[in-house]
This record gives C-alpha cells, sequence and structure tokens, in this order.
C-alpha cells in the first residue's frame, strides 16, 4: 500500500480567517442545542478578493492595473477611514469569475505594490458598509495597536499615537507648572 500523499500547498479556496470568526460570532447557545448541519462553502464559488496591507497613498488606478493582470474586474471598492472617507489601507476587488479570483490569490498576493507586501485573501461578497475601517479612530483595526513607525500606513498606530500625545501634554504642563513655580520665587 502506498503512503498517503501530502500536499506541500494549502487550497486557496479555504475559509477565510475573517469569515470563520464571522461565523464563530454569528452562532448562539440555541444553535448548540440543534444537531449540526454541514453548512454548504461560500467560498467555493467566491468571485470577491479582500486585499490587504496596502498603503495609505495606493490609489484605484495603481490597484486596477495590477490586478486586471489576472482577469476582468467587475468592481473595485476601497476601504476608507469611517471619519474622514480616505483611504485607510485595503479594498475588495471583484472579478466575473471564480477562477479569475484564484488566478489572483496565486499569482499577486504576496507581492509588492508601493513597496508593501500585499494580502490577498477570497471573500463571500462585498456588502454596503464593509467599506469603511472598523476600529475606534475610523480606520482598521490592525492600525491602532501597532507600535512601529509606519510611513505607508499613516506614521504611528493610532493608540501609541495617542499615548505619547497624552505623555508630552503631561510633561509640557508639569514643566510649565515647575516654571511659574520657579517665576514665584525669584520676585
Amino acid at each position: 500500500m502506498a503512503p498517503p500523499v501530502r500536499n506541500t500547498v494549502d487550497r486557496l479556496d479555504r475559509p477565510s480567517a475573517y469569515f470563520n470568526h464571522r461565523q464563530k460570532r454569528r452562532r448562539t447557545n440555541d444553535d448548540e442545542d440543534e444537531p449540526q448541519q454541514p453548512q454548504a462553502d461560500p467560498l467555493a464559488n467566491a468571485t470577491t478578493l479582500y486585499v490587504g496591507n496596502l498603503s495609505f497613498f495606493t490609489t484605484e488606478e495603481q490597484i486596477y492595473e495590477l490586478f486586471s493582470k489576472c482577469g476582468e474586474i467587475k468592481r473595485l471598492v476601497m476601504g476608507l477611514d469611517r471619519f474622514n472617507k480616505t483611504p485607510c489601507g485595503f479594498c475588495f476587488v471583484e472579478y466575473y469569475t471564480h477562477e479569475d479570483a484564484l488566478d489572483c490569490m496565486k499569482f499577486i498576493g504576496g507581492t509588492k505594490l508601493d513597496e508593501r507586501v500585499i494580502r490577498t485573501d477570497l471573500d463571500p461578497g462585498f456588502e454596503e458598509g464593509r467599506q469603511y475601517g472598523r476600529g475606534k479612530s475610523g480606520g482598521q483595526v490592525r492600525d491602532e495597536y501597532r507600535d512601529d513607525y509606519d510611513e505607508g500606513r499613516g506614521g504611528l498606530g493610532r493608540a501609541v499615537q495617542l499615548e505619547r500625545e497624552a505623555r508630552d501634554r503631561e510633561n509640557r504642563d508639569a514643566r510649565e507648572s515647575r516654571d511659574s513655580q520657579d517665576r514665584g520665587h525669584l520676585r
């Protein structure tokens, strides 16, 4: 009997981490009492790709130029900051066929665009409202907690930036308080 063959490459049409997390969140305690029925894979015929880790300065034209090499693009939706309506580092690319979307994941996922390695993931489909960032500051959640300086994604992470601003404000207030006390002693 021949040994089982192992794949060296992961399937491209596997469910995305985003989709799995969303499905777990939607389950309720009532669903646990009922027997689990196998669900049809929503990504089996998905034609939409989520594209992440884009520079904030990447334009729709650049994305269209790169992604149209894998097939005809039906629609391109840029991810926007919820409050400022400026690009926030992701987009959705919708193709006409599932094969074009898989080709794109194969050939373009992991390549560089604007000096950044982009991530591609199959998506169950774009719905209105998903083009906006879900972070507290309006952008992406992952940018809120980044502690390094990333010029392509707006500099410091929002949480780190607010923390530094608060520390600078405290230092300035302490310095002003010291200076006002020193002036009082000089008179």
